[in-house]
Protein backbone atom coordinates (compact mmCIF):
# COMPACT_ATOMS: atom_id res chain seq x y z
CA UNK A 1 0.00 0.00 0.00
CA UNK A 2 1.36 3.41 -0.99
CA UNK A 3 0.29 6.39 1.12
CA UNK A 4 -1.08 9.24 -0.98
CA UNK A 5 -1.79 12.95 -0.42
CA UNK A 6 -4.86 15.04 -1.14
CA UNK A 7 -3.55 16.28 -4.46
CA UNK A 8 -3.04 12.69 -5.66
CA UNK A 9 -6.78 11.91 -5.48
CA UNK A 10 -8.94 14.85 -4.32
CA UNK A 11 -12.23 13.03 -4.97
CA UNK A 12 -11.28 10.11 -2.73
CA UNK A 13 -10.07 12.44 0.02
CA UNK A 14 -13.29 14.45 -0.14
CA UNK A 15 -15.41 11.35 0.46
CA UNK A 16 -13.08 10.18 3.24
CA UNK A 17 -13.37 13.60 4.85
CA UNK A 18 -17.19 13.36 4.78
CA UNK A 19 -17.07 10.10 6.72
CA UNK A 20 -14.46 11.53 9.09
CA UNK A 21 -16.79 14.41 9.93
CA UNK A 22 -19.77 12.07 10.37
CA UNK A 23 -17.82 9.68 12.60
CA UNK A 24 -15.97 12.28 14.66
CA UNK A 25 -12.71 10.39 14.10
CA UNK A 26 -9.31 11.87 13.22
CA UNK A 27 -8.36 11.94 9.55
CA UNK A 28 -6.57 8.67 8.75
CA UNK A 29 -3.73 8.19 6.33
CA UNK A 30 -5.02 7.12 2.92
CA UNK A 31 -3.23 4.57 0.77
CA UNK A 32 -3.64 2.89 -2.61
CA UNK A 33 -2.84 -0.73 -3.43
CA UNK A 34 -2.03 -1.32 -7.08
CA UNK A 35 -4.28 -4.34 -7.60
CA UNK A 36 -7.15 -4.81 -10.11
CA UNK A 37 -9.26 -6.76 -7.61
CA UNK A 38 -11.78 -4.56 -5.75
CA UNK A 39 -11.03 -4.58 -2.03
CA UNK A 40 -10.07 -2.32 0.88
CA UNK A 41 -8.71 -2.54 4.42
CA UNK A 42 -8.01 -0.52 7.55
CA UNK A 43 -5.19 -0.85 10.04
CA UNK A 44 -3.58 1.08 12.89
CA UNK A 45 -3.30 0.55 16.63
CA UNK A 46 -5.74 3.39 17.41
CA UNK A 47 -7.75 6.13 15.62
CA UNK A 48 -4.83 8.55 15.91
CA UNK A 49 -2.55 6.18 13.97
CA UNK A 50 -5.01 4.73 11.45
CA UNK A 51 -4.59 4.00 7.77
CA UNK A 52 -7.27 3.02 5.28
CA UNK A 53 -6.26 1.55 1.94
CA UNK A 54 -8.08 0.91 -1.31
CA UNK A 55 -7.13 -1.17 -4.30
CA UNK A 56 -7.10 0.51 -7.68
CA UNK A 57 -9.75 -2.04 -8.62
CA UNK A 58 -12.25 -0.85 -6.03
CA UNK A 59 -11.75 2.80 -6.98
CA UNK A 60 -12.50 1.91 -10.60
CA UNK A 61 -15.51 -0.29 -9.79
CA UNK A 62 -17.38 1.82 -7.24
CA UNK A 63 -19.54 4.89 -7.69
CA UNK A 64 -19.54 7.65 -5.06
CA UNK A 65 -22.25 6.19 -2.79
CA UNK A 66 -20.70 2.74 -2.92
CA UNK A 67 -17.26 4.11 -2.15
CA UNK A 68 -18.69 6.09 0.75
CA UNK A 69 -20.11 2.84 2.16
CA UNK A 70 -16.73 1.13 1.83
CA UNK A 71 -14.94 4.06 3.49
CA UNK A 72 -17.48 4.06 6.31
CA UNK A 73 -16.93 0.32 6.82
CA UNK A 74 -13.18 0.81 7.07
CA UNK A 75 -13.57 3.82 9.37
CA UNK A 76 -15.87 1.67 11.51
CA UNK A 77 -13.00 -0.78 11.98
CA UNK A 78 -10.90 2.17 13.12
CA UNK A 79 -13.60 3.40 15.51
CA UNK A 80 -14.09 -0.09 16.94
CA UNK A 81 -10.31 -0.58 17.31
CA UNK A 82 -10.51 -3.84 15.39
CA UNK A 83 -6.79 -3.95 14.65
CA UNK A 84 -6.23 -4.16 18.41
CA UNK A 85 -9.00 -6.73 18.79
CA UNK A 86 -7.49 -8.84 16.01
CA UNK A 87 -4.06 -8.62 17.62
CA UNK A 88 -5.46 -9.79 20.96
CA UNK A 89 -7.33 -12.62 19.24
CA UNK A 90 -4.20 -13.69 17.36
CA UNK A 91 -2.13 -13.53 20.56
CA UNK A 92 -4.72 -15.60 22.41
CA UNK A 93 -4.76 -18.17 19.62
CA UNK A 94 -0.96 -18.30 19.66
CA UNK A 95 -0.93 -18.71 23.45
CA UNK A 96 -3.40 -21.59 23.21
CA UNK A 97 -1.19 -23.27 20.61
CA UNK A 98 1.94 -22.80 22.75
CA UNK A 99 0.27 -24.13 25.91
CA UNK A 100 -1.13 -27.12 24.01
CA UNK A 101 2.34 -27.85 22.64
CA UNK A 102 3.85 -27.67 26.15
CA UNK A 103 1.17 -29.95 27.59
CA UNK A 104 1.60 -32.37 24.72
CA UNK A 105 5.36 -32.60 25.30
CA UNK A 106 4.89 -33.03 29.05
CA UNK A 107 2.29 -35.76 28.63
CA UNK A 108 4.24 -37.46 25.84
CA UNK A 109 7.47 -37.71 27.78
CA UNK A 110 5.58 -38.58 30.93
CA UNK A 111 3.71 -41.28 29.05
CA UNK A 112 6.96 -42.65 27.61
CA UNK A 113 8.45 -42.94 31.08
CA UNK A 114 5.30 -44.74 32.20
CA UNK A 115 5.59 -47.18 29.31
CA UNK A 116 9.21 -47.83 30.13
CA UNK A 117 8.06 -48.53 33.67
CA UNK A 118 5.27 -50.81 32.53
CA UNK A 119 2.46 -48.17 32.44
CA UNK A 120 -0.26 -47.74 29.80
CA UNK A 121 -0.08 -45.41 26.75
CA UNK A 122 -3.20 -43.37 27.62
CA UNK A 123 -1.10 -40.22 28.18
CA UNK A 124 0.14 -40.45 24.60
CA UNK A 125 -3.41 -40.73 23.27
CA UNK A 126 -4.56 -37.72 25.29
CA UNK A 127 -1.55 -35.69 24.17
CA UNK A 128 -2.32 -36.44 20.53
CA UNK A 129 -5.93 -35.34 20.98
CA UNK A 130 -4.76 -32.06 22.55
CA UNK A 131 -2.20 -31.58 19.79
CA UNK A 132 -4.92 -31.84 17.13
CA UNK A 133 -7.86 -30.09 18.78
CA UNK A 134 -6.24 -27.14 20.57
CA UNK A 135 -4.88 -25.37 17.44
CA UNK A 136 -8.22 -25.95 15.67
CA UNK A 137 -10.08 -24.44 18.61
CA UNK A 138 -7.74 -21.44 18.57
CA UNK A 139 -8.32 -20.90 14.85
CA UNK A 140 -12.09 -21.18 15.29
CA UNK A 141 -11.98 -18.62 18.12
CA UNK A 142 -9.99 -16.15 16.05
CA UNK A 143 -12.24 -16.59 13.01
CA UNK A 144 -15.44 -16.20 15.06
CA UNK A 145 -14.17 -12.94 16.54
CA UNK A 146 -13.23 -11.68 13.07
CA UNK A 147 -16.70 -12.48 11.69
CA UNK A 148 -18.37 -10.62 14.57
CA UNK A 149 -16.18 -7.57 14.02
CA UNK A 150 -17.04 -7.53 10.29
CA UNK A 151 -20.75 -7.58 11.09
CA UNK A 152 -20.24 -4.84 13.67
CA UNK A 153 -18.30 -2.74 11.13
CA UNK A 154 -21.18 -3.00 8.65
CA UNK A 155 -23.64 -1.79 11.29
CA UNK A 156 -21.33 0.99 12.47
CA UNK A 157 -20.79 2.13 8.87
CA UNK A 158 -24.54 2.58 8.45
CA UNK A 159 -24.65 4.65 11.63
CA UNK A 160 -22.02 6.96 10.06
CA UNK A 161 -23.63 7.38 6.64
CA UNK A 162 -27.33 6.77 7.43
CA UNK A 163 -27.35 5.08 4.03
CA UNK A 164 -27.33 1.26 4.16
CA UNK A 165 -27.97 1.17 0.40
CA UNK A 166 -24.49 2.48 -0.33
CA UNK A 167 -22.65 -0.28 1.50
CA UNK A 168 -25.16 -2.89 0.37
CA UNK A 169 -24.60 -1.90 -3.25
CA UNK A 170 -20.82 -1.96 -2.72
CA UNK A 171 -21.00 -5.49 -1.33
CA UNK A 172 -23.11 -6.54 -4.31
CA UNK A 173 -20.34 -5.28 -6.60
CA UNK A 174 -17.79 -7.29 -4.61
CA UNK A 175 -20.03 -10.37 -4.68
CA UNK A 176 -20.35 -10.21 -8.47
CA UNK A 177 -16.60 -9.76 -9.03
CA UNK A 178 -14.57 -12.96 -9.29
CA UNK A 179 -11.07 -11.46 -9.08
CA UNK A 180 -9.13 -11.66 -5.81
CA UNK A 181 -6.31 -9.55 -4.46
CA UNK A 182 -2.79 -10.76 -5.07
CA UNK A 183 -1.99 -10.73 -1.34
CA UNK A 184 -4.32 -13.55 -0.31
CA UNK A 185 -2.37 -14.86 2.69
CA UNK A 186 -4.43 -16.26 5.55
CA UNK A 187 -2.38 -14.04 7.87
CA UNK A 188 -3.99 -10.87 6.47
CA UNK A 189 -7.29 -12.21 5.10
CA UNK A 190 -9.23 -10.79 8.04
CA UNK A 191 -8.33 -7.14 7.35
CA UNK A 192 -9.95 -6.91 3.89
CA UNK A 193 -13.58 -5.82 3.46
CA UNK A 194 -14.08 -9.05 1.48
CA UNK A 195 -12.05 -12.14 2.25
CA UNK A 196 -9.49 -12.81 -0.52
CA UNK A 197 -9.62 -16.54 0.25
CA UNK A 198 -11.78 -18.94 -1.74
CA UNK A 199 -14.96 -19.17 0.34
CA UNK A 200 -15.80 -22.54 -1.23
CA UNK A 201 -12.59 -24.07 0.08
CA UNK A 202 -12.86 -22.58 3.58
CA UNK A 203 -15.30 -23.93 6.15
CA UNK A 204 -17.66 -21.32 7.58
CA UNK A 205 -16.22 -22.12 11.02
CA UNK A 206 -12.78 -20.97 9.85
CA UNK A 207 -13.92 -18.09 7.63
CA UNK A 208 -12.79 -14.61 8.68
CA UNK A 209 -15.90 -12.97 7.17
CA UNK A 210 -19.62 -13.73 7.27
CA UNK A 211 -20.96 -14.87 3.88
CA UNK A 212 -21.30 -11.76 1.76
CA UNK A 213 -24.88 -12.73 0.86
CA UNK A 214 -25.79 -12.64 4.56
CA UNK A 215 -24.21 -9.20 4.96
CA UNK A 216 -26.18 -7.92 1.97
CA UNK A 217 -29.41 -9.36 3.40
CA UNK A 218 -28.84 -7.63 6.75
CA UNK A 219 -28.24 -4.29 5.02
CA UNK A 220 -31.38 -4.75 2.92
CA UNK A 221 -33.36 -5.26 6.13
CA UNK A 222 -31.91 -2.01 7.45
CA UNK A 223 -33.04 -0.25 4.28
CA UNK A 224 -36.61 -1.52 4.73
CA UNK A 225 -36.62 -0.28 8.33
CA UNK A 226 -35.34 3.10 7.26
Amino acid sequence: AKVIRYEDNPNLFNVVNEVVIASGLPMPKVAIVNDPAPNAFATGRNPEHALIAFTTGILDAMDRDQLQGVIAHEMAHVANRDTLVSAVAATTAGAIAIVSDMLTRMMFFGGRRNREGGGNPIALVISLVILILAPLAAMMLRSAISRKRESLADATAVSFTRNPAGLRSALEVLASDSTVVQQRSTAVAHIWIESPLDSKSVSKLFSTHPPIAERIAVLKSMESLG
